[in-house]
């Protein structure tokens, strides 16, 4: 038996999670968009989720640039923790971004000019790839844990760019936006 097949035996089956993964945290986006009734929750206040996400954003971006530091040099043990640091920061994201836009109404981009196109090409971008990136940060995973390294390293050439640029243009539509918020 070569050293994949017995590799594929060994390793756990990561599909069934990382498919309902992916369809579930997609759903659940999408689904903030079509919430009725975000107005009711103005008893609460979660204005500082953005800030919030804006920073976990930033620690995952970190984080990954850590791992691939960290791979680069050949460090395994290093590397998997970043990743895994990276994946809990963008898990906590998550619930504070689903929690935010499930109870609050959206905020309009209020500039003008360059400035807005900019803001939206970056926001566009930065939406489609969130949804690319659940998947391949997945696969990236279970391929990793399972030991295929070759797997492993053919998606993550594309994962981890993409879940790199995804984390920094977090922050960066944050940032942009962030004189736009209203206090509730």
């Amino acid at each position: 038996m070569d050293y994949i097949n017995k590799n594929k035996i060994a390793g756990r089956n990561y599909k069934p999670l990382i498919w309902g993964l992916t369809l579930g945290i997609n759903g659940l986006i999408i689904c903030t968009i079509f919430f009725p009734n975000k107005g009711q929750f103005k008893q609460y206040d979660f204005s500082y989720l953005p800030l919030l996400n804006a920073v976990l954003n930033g620690a995952a971006f970190v984080l990954l640039s850590f791992a691939l530091l960290a791979i680069r040099q050949k460090n395994i043990k290093r590397h998997r923790n970043f990743i895994f640091l990276a994946f809990s920061c963008t898990s906590l994201f998550l619930l504070s971004y689903l929690l935010y836009h499930f109870t609050t109404p959206s905020t309009q981009y209020g500039g003008g000019g360059m400035l807005k196109y900019m803001y939206f090409f970056i926001l566009i971008t930065h939406v489609m790839l969130a949804i690319i990136i659940v998947p391949l940060a997945l696969i990236s995973m279970g391929r990793g844990l399972n030991k295929e390294v070759v797997l492993h390293k053919q998606i993550a050439r594309w994962a981890m760019p993409l879940w790199l640029y995804v984390s920094l243009t977090g922050v960066i539509v944050y940032l942009m936006i962030s004189p736009y918020y209203v206090s509730r």
